[in-house]
């Protein structure tokens, strides 16, 4: 059960009106019910197409729209919701497992407010929701106070005056006087009005007034004074030229208008589209637009400009042993000191940079937070790469001096690429590309170091660097799934369980197993990948036994590196109590070779495992090298018979005579027996004689999503279509022990 959130925010509905829409039914299922655990009214659509139909006649407080669909897409559906009347500021939420640049910016293209990348951290899309309400909550009320100032401006501080050649200054009306917090009985002299302003200011409002009267034009103007009282207050003037019946200029007519409340709600609004809530940084947009200005001065001007991504070296770490509010404070204090490192600066009005001078861009240089717990550096103008270099050993050495965060003293490293303008590209999208590029090759080296881009990273080199750096963000970017294998008992025809086989779904294609379970292994990252396993099995475990009673044990691949963890056995623990499965749900696969490569240190954790229930398969039985004692020593459920004994049966007597060996082993030690990579009948009927009747392989189903082992159960298995059903159990067995020695005389 997924903890509702103990309190909701007093500014928003007290059950938020949801749109859900996403066409996988599971997951429409899960989400939905996790909102509305937190406090939200959900409607559900199963497609882009309903969510308009909905949307018709109903406006919710936000829209929460899967980014992959078929039929109208997530991205073609927010198209469509944003020409609909009354719906161009609704907070729109766009769910997706894609977290590369350009499905972002495809994202807030299409209208989305923002995006987030599909979990299941409940509690931070309800946290994200809530912020979405909260913004669109503000950003309506900022444009009613705006629409209200419009429509009462002859009302409230709004006044006019008139000025006449040759009669002194200007003469206020009584709503002007109150605009300046002038009471209705005192005058207000022009040499006054000035004095409200600052030196500069007063000298350039007077040269503005010059030009205005020289070319009798329309004077428009906002100035900051200060009032009496000493409010700051900016005031609006705006006045038109009089002419005699001659032509001649005879006075000036027009209005005053404090506008501080409206300039205060645009700088907010502008503020809040251009940086990070959490850190105060420019956000992804900003630093776009920054460094599109810096390479446009640097190419006018012929200088070089730089960009530095850095990322967090072991952030995940932190946030999730303390929490994801110490994870925040963290990366509070990471922006602060990074600020600190450069010459950062908040500005972000376009029109104020070009009046700075020729060297207006260097007021672009900052630091700002991608997402996440990536960082960007913007040096607008550099000698050469030393520059750049430094200025990252800066930041290098600020990062390495300890952090306390939730009441604990914490250690945080980075890794930096640099990368140049011109050298190592002429655009922002290749500078940030390389400069990832870059920044992967630290990771790979050990990480707390910065690294020039250079062009030998390119190439095969670059592809794998740049497969690591996916590969890093694969889990939080929801990439990672796991597809089944049906594990089937051929006699009552029946699946007896599963095997769970990672994959990795990017950019909406299967990465091949061997592509990324090599780099995984190698980087050290199968072991968070493999803890997701686990989970993700629990879950799915449970969502099989609600939908269809499945009470048999779904198997994962566990790596030697798991076994290096002290509080393994707690992990799974805690895996299978948190959805609610037994502890046999879940069976843990361990290939024999690497059972043998470390076996002092896998024995104590097996028998804590096998203590609460958890079954052990020795995976690839009979391929490797070792002593068969420890089967008698190690408490081990089930044995596979590998592939390669499988692959020749009913061919050649040798595999026969193997795999009847390895039945006969298993059965006198009292354990399963389980053959895989069974892909015909002549397989499954050769293993079935010889007293192994659970299988696993092509012949019965590929490795699929969870829903489709449903459809395969509902459409083959229960209605008996499949060609393999019936055709086990009525064999000779003497046929088979004739086949394995063709020297055994036929049983009469």
């Amino acid at each position: 059960m997924i903890p509702r959130s103990a309190a909701i925010d007093e500014d928003l509905p007290e059950q938020p009106k949801v749109l859900l829409v996403d066409d996988d039914e599971v997951n429409l299922l899960l989400t939905s019910i996790a909102l509305r655990e937190q406090g939200f009214a959900i409607t559900e659509a199963t497609s882009g197409e309903r969510a308009i139909a909905v949307l018709a006649d109903w406006v919710p407080d936000v829209v929460v729209l899967d980014a992959l669909m078929p039929g109208l897409d997530g991205f073609q559906t927010c198209r469509e919701l944003r020409v609909l009347p009354g719906f161009e500021s609704l907070p729109v939420l766009m769910l997706t497992g894609l977290d590369d640049d350009a499905s972002i910016t495809r994202a807030y293209e299409a209208g989305a407010t923002d995006f987030f990348v599909k979990s299941t951290q409940w509690s931070l899309l309800a946290g994200r929701l809530r912020y979405l309400l909260r913004a669109s909550r503000t950003r309506a009320e900022l444009e009613r106070s705006k629409s209200r100032l419009a429509r009462a401006q002859d009302l409230a501080r709004m006044g006019s005056f008139d000025w006449r050649r040759g009669h002194g200054g200007p003469m206020f009306s009584v709503e002007a006087l109150r605009v300046f917090g002038i009471g209705p009985n005192e005058g207000l002299a022009f040499r006054t009005l000035l004095r409200m302003l600052s030196a500069d200011e007063r000298s350039g409002l007077v040269q503005v007034l010059h030009e205005v009267m020289k070319h009798s034009t329309v004077l428009a103007t906002d100035i900051p004074a200060t009032l009496h009282d000493g409010r700051q207050r900016i005031v609006h003037v705006e006045a038109e030229p009089e002419f005699s019946e001659h032509g001649n200029l005879v006075g000036y007519s027009g209005i005053v208008q404090d506008v501080t409340d409206r300039r205060m709600a645009e700088d907010k609004i502008r503020h809040l589209a251009n940086f990070d809530v959490l850190t105060g940084l420019p956000n992804r947009r900003q630093l776009i637009w920054r460094a599109e200005r810096a390479l446009e001065h640097g190419r006018r001007l012929n200088h070089q400009v730089a960009l530095l991504l850095i990322d967090l070296d072991r952030f995940k770490i932190i946030n999730d042993t303390l929490g994801h509010g110490a994870g925040d404070e963290l990366l509070m204090e990471v922006a602060r000191r990074l600020r600190s490192c450069v010459r950062h600066s908040d500005q972000v009005a376009e029109s104020s940079i070009e009046s700075l001078g020729s060297r207006s861009h260097r007021s672009l240089e900052a630091v700002g937070r991608l997402g996440g717990d990536e960082f960007v550096a913007l040096l607008p103008e550099v000698a050469d790469e030393r520059d750049a270099e430094r200025v990252a050993s800066r930041i290098l050495d600020l990062m390495r001096e300890p952090i306390f965060v939730g009441g604990q003293e914490c250690f945080v490293t980075a890794s930096v690429g640099i990368a140049l303008y011109p050298r190592d590209g002429s655009t922002v999208a290749d500078l940030m590309r390389n400069s990832d590029v870059a920044m992967y090759s630290v990771k790979s080296a050990g990480r707390n170091s910065a690294s020039l881009y250079r062009p030998a990273l390119a190439g095969q080199g670059r592809e794998k660097l740049e497969l690591e750096s996916a590969l890093h963000k694969a889990i939080e970017r929801d990439e990672l799934v796991l597809h089944y294998q049906p594990k089937v008992d051929v006699r009552g025809a029946k699946m007896v369980g599963a095997e769970a086989l990672m994959r990795w779904r990017r950019n909406g294609v299967l990465v091949p197993p061997g592509d990324f379970i090599p780099m995984a292994e190698e980087t050290g990252l199968i072991v968070p990948m493999s803890e997701w396993a686990i989970r993700e099995a629990a879950r799915q475990a449970r969502i099989w036994q609600d939908n269809f009673g499945f009470a048999d044990s779904i198997a994962v691949n566990l790596p030697n590196r798991m076994f290096e963890r002290t509080d393994l056995v707690e992990y799974i623990h805690n895996a299978v109590t948190t959805y609610g499965v037994p502890h046999h749900a879940i069976e843990l696969e361990i290939t024999e070779t690497g059972l043998m490569k470390d076996l002092q240190n896998v024995i104590p954790s097996l028998h804590r495992l096998n203590e609460i229930g958890v079954e052990i398969s020795i995976d690839d039985f009979g391929t490797g090298y070792s002593s068969l004692a420890y089967l008698t020593t190690l408490p081990i459920s089930e044995l596979k018979i590998d592939r390669s004994f499988v692959r020749d049966l009913g061919m050649t007597p040798q595999s026969s005579a193997v795999v009847t060996a390895i039945i006969a082993l298993a059965r006198s030690l009292g354990l399963r027996v389980i053959a895989e990579g069974v892909e015909n009948l002549r397989q499954m009927e050769v293993l079935h004689r010889l007293g192994c009747g659970v299988m696993q392989g092509f012949l019965f189903s590929r490795p699929q999503p969870p829903e489709d082992v449903e459809a395969w159960l509902q459409q083959t298995v229960l209605p008996r279509k499949a060609p393999w059903i019936g055709k086990a159990g009525d064999a000779d067995v003497a046929e088979v022990l004739r086949f394995a020695d063709p020297r055994a005389k036929p049983v009469s």
